[in-house]
């Protein structure tokens, strides 16, 4: 979970990322009295229809910027920053929710060994995140940009994390978490912003990448990823990404 986040952009022009969660919420399945941690919570929208369950809500991020936010549009739920890969609960939650949150964290075993010592025993983590093959045809036209532009260097550890099924189920049973369901699967997702959504989503979710341009060559970069990717990705007046989810619960034996 990045740090740099921009809360009022994420707000503004990326309402997807919580309003497509339907399918994870009702996983959940939060009852009334559960203590439920939302990891990775960004502004807290989630956090809150889940608190709207009667569940005893806590939400963490790792951005400042996010929980301010949070805590100024939800003052009645406790937030606070944190690192995912540096969690110090111990047997507290009934309940883990995470949504499009675990795909920025690379040290994902970090972040397994933490879950699980936070769930009571019984206790479960549901999430949902990129999972292998995410945004693949928009990841093939940054990495030929970044290659044309000489940034290409270090690109794969500046923070994505996209597994399959297998690998995530063996991380986490490796820690004590019984997997019993998981499904990876095609969400295409259509961009806010008409025109402009592309370059909006690359500024909100891939700003390291641009951060090694000067800004005079951002636009340049941006303007190259659109050239290959509009003949796949541009639809009717509207960008649609190619996003694939990994959907996970498992249990603390």
């Amino acid at each position: 979970m990045s740090s740099t986040w921009n809360a009022k952009l994420y707000n503004d022009k990326h309402s997807f990322v919580w309003e497509k969660a339907t399918g994870v919420v009702e996983l959940l399945n939060a009852q009334p009295g559960e203590r439920i941690l939302d990891l990775g919570c960004g502004t807290g929208h989630l956090t809150a229809q889940i608190a709207a369950k009667g569940a005893i809500m806590m939400g963490v991020d790792r951005s400042d910027d996010m929980i301010a936010e949070a805590k100024q549009k939800y003052p009645g739920i406790q937030f606070q920053v944190a690192d995912g890969t540096a969690l110090t609960f111990d047997e507290e939650f009934d309940a883990i929710f995470s949504n499009a949150a675990l795909h920025w964290i690379l040290d994902a075993e970090a972040v397994a060994r933490g879950v699980a010592k936070a769930l009571k025993p019984g206790g479960r983590l549901v999430a949902e995140f990129g999972g292998k093959g995410n945004i693949r045809t928009l990841m093939g036209a940054m990495n030929d940009a970044a290659e044309k532009f000489g940034i290409a260097e270090g690109l794969d550890k500046l923070g994505w994390y996209y597994p399959g099924i297998g690998e995530y189920s063996g991380l986490l049973e490796k820690h004590g978490l019984e997997v019993r369901e998981a499904s990876l699967f095609e969400r295409p997702t259509r961009l806010e912003d008409g025109e402009e959504g592309l370059k909006t989503w690359l500024r909100m979710f891939r700003k390291p990448v641009l951060e090694r341009l000067p800004i005079d060559r951002q636009i340049e970069f941006l303007e190259e990823i659109e050239e290959e990717v509009r003949p796949r990705l541009f639809k009717d007046g509207v960008w649609e990404l190619d996003y694939r989810r990994l959907r996970v619960a498992a249990y603390k034996l």
